[in-house]
């Protein structure tokens, strides 16, 4: 299927990469038709997902299977009036339904709106009226359809509302049946016209660390440009069976379970569970066989506190992590347990995989591994000029006159914010690093994150990094404190492990200090440290560290504040040694 769609499949090295990527395009590229339904006519029987949950169920399904499951639901939606450009909404959690759905969508040419089931009624009017949404399709939560429900009368362009339930459930007062409805579709007959290439396929709504969260609209290519994610950086072949731990209202769910992967021909696994537990996801990996692994850190610090011993993970052969920095202290200790090195990749919700580290590399721990060959990837000064290794500036993409595969066509609706990001022929990430002598980029946090103290610059996630390989350390977030003397001082917002949390005091928080000074430059330690039961963080998980400083501006910490579960401290002496 790749041969299809490169004009080199394989690769050995970066210089090959970097020298031979390229891409063959269709006039009018569609996912579904031609990746899936082509995997339908060549390999029917080959398993293409593979779903369980909680509870014990199983699917298997095979590509014809799928095939045929989405011109049934393609069909249906048709017979709703849904088409061309109309905007859909999916919360689905990780049932089944959804990557037949998915597929049914993209064949009409309608609009994906991937959405969490965490939403608010506040956060479904405001999709619903942004993106004049036309039909939502969800889960039968409770939750989800009370907040949808209550959503209502203030979503005008909303004409219907189904719902994916068990069997013999009832269905909600104003919602369809979408089980008794989709089968009763008549057969599913192809559009004449589906797409141009430059046409909007799918659509995310950021999780917005700050303000309202950005509509980014994705064109049909979009698809296409998780080839490179699925193949190269998760390194997947026909024989793979790729489990990628994400919510399907997400941008990591189409990275790492979705289009890359079948792009390879790999079977993607789902564990469909309502409660995230190291152990249960590690059982699922040991029964199935699991071969291929993509997580957030977060999902490897949990599983680094297990006892990886008790389980058989001999299957494993792969394992890649996005979504946040990388600690080196978690590469460190996974590697350790298993000797498997985990291959770090970075990219946003407006791209897909920008940088990356590929099975032909070296992996470098914390490192987010080199520019991915359908970009033009550069580091800038504020002035815009470009940046010498070692030196911090901002990842931009250098567009020039042709969009490169992958790269968002706008913020929908939103002319001013596209400009702020895309201008001058750059798209600018927001996103600070610097690149060492070998071409390896390393994070150093968002623009804003950035830590001016004592005429130093400091990126909150060299000094996270510090405190991560000390043992009380659960999570952490680092942030900027107003200063009348140095500008800004670090703090750190910590959570503890639980068998540190009766240790949290004025003893701990100067041997955490001490440990930050041992482990990076000493003027980067926090001299303000707040024990905290639980980080602020968006309805995605990205930590809030704007809310953690937007609470502490214009305030200055007395030497000790105690009270609740925190436990706040400013160091008696304050110096830049």
């Amino acid at each position: 299927m790749v041969e299809r769609f490169l004009k080199q499949t394989h690769f050995t090295s970066v210089e090959d990469y970097n020298e031979h990527l390229e891409f063959i395009i269709p006039e009018h590229f569609n996912f579904a038709y031609d990746v899936m339904d082509a995997w339908a006519a060549e390999a029917p029987e080959k398993l293409a997902l593979l779903w369980t949950n909680d509870q014990g169920e199983e699917i298997r399904s095979t590509f014809k299977q799928l095939k045929e499951q989405s011109d049934q639901a393609a069909s249906y939606l048709q017979s709703l009036g849904i088409g061309k450009g109309d905007p859909v909404m999916l919360i689905l959690k990780r049932r089944y339904e959804w990557w037949i759905v998915m597929l049914a969508l993209c064949k009409i040419g309608a609009i994906v709106i991937p959405a969490t089931h965490m939403l608010t009624k506040h956060d479904i009017i405001y999709r619903n009226t942004r993106a004049s949404v036309k039909a939502i399709i969800c889960v039968d939560d409770s939750y989800v359809v009370s907040q949808i429900q209550a959503a209502k009368d203030e979503s005008p362009t909303v004409e219907q509302y189904i719902t994916i339930t068990d069997h013999g459930k009832p269905i909600p007062a104003g919602f369809r049946d979408y089980q008794a409805e989709v089968g009763l579709a008549p057969a599913f007959v192809r559009p004449a016209f589906v797409n141009n290439n430059e046409d909007t396929m799918i659509m995310y709504f950021t999780s917005g660390t700050s303000g309202e969260p950005k509509m980014v609209a994705h064109d049909f290519l979009y698809a296409m440009g998780h080839l490179t994610t699925g193949v190269f950086w998760h390194n997947l072949h026909e024989h793979s069976l790729h489990l990628t731990v994400a919510d399907t209202g997400w941008g990591k769910a189409v990275w790492g379970k979705f289009y890359g992967q079948w792009f390879a021909g790999a079977t993607v696994f789902v564990f469909d569970h309502e409660k995230f537990d190291a152990d249960s996801l590690l059982r699922q990996m040991e029964k199935y066989r699991v071969t291929s692994f993509c997580a957030p850190p977060t999902i490897y610090r949990f599983m680094i506190r297990e006892d990886l011993s008790k389980y058989d993970l001999s299957s494993l052969e792969y394992c890649t992590t996005a979504g946040e920095a990388l600690n080196p202290a978690v590469y460190d200790k996974f590697f350790e347990k298993t000797g498997i090195r985990m291959m770090e990749g970075f990219g946003q919700t407006e791209t897909t995989m920008t940088l990356g580290t590929f099975p032909w590399m070296q992996p470098k721990p914390g490192s987010m591994g080199i520019p991915n060959a359908q970009y033009d990837i550069d580091l800038i000064r504020a002035d815009g000029t470009s940046c010498e290794d070692g030196e911090k500036g901002e990842i931009v993409v250098r567009v020039g006159d042709k969009k490169p595969i992958g790269l968002f066509k706008e913020y929908y609706r939103d002319e001013e914010k596209t400009r702020e990001a895309w201008h001058d022929g750059l798209y600018h990430t927001g996103d600070m690093a610097w690149r060492d002598e070998d071409g390896y980029y390393w994070f150093e946090g968002r623009i804003d994150d950035v830590i001016k103290s004592s005429g130093y610059r400091i990126g909150p996630f060299e000094v996270e990094s510090a405190l991560m390989t000390h043992p009380a350390v659960v999570e952490c977030a680092i942030t900027g404190v107003p200063d009348d003397i140095r500008g800004m001082v670090v703090k750190a917002t910590i959570v503890l492990g639980k068998e540190w949390k009766d240790r949290a005091g004025d003893a701990l928080i100067k041997e955490l200090q001490e440990h930050v000074k041992r482990e990076t430059a000493p003027y980067k330690y926090p001299r303000i440290i707040e024990f905290v039961d639980e980080l602020p963080k968006t309805i995605s998980g990205k930590i809030r560290r704007v809310e953690i400083r937007e609470k502490d501006k214009g305030t200055l910490p007395p030497p000790s504040l105690k009270g609740g579960s925190n436990h706040l401290s400013r160091t008696e002496k304050d110096n830049c040694q």
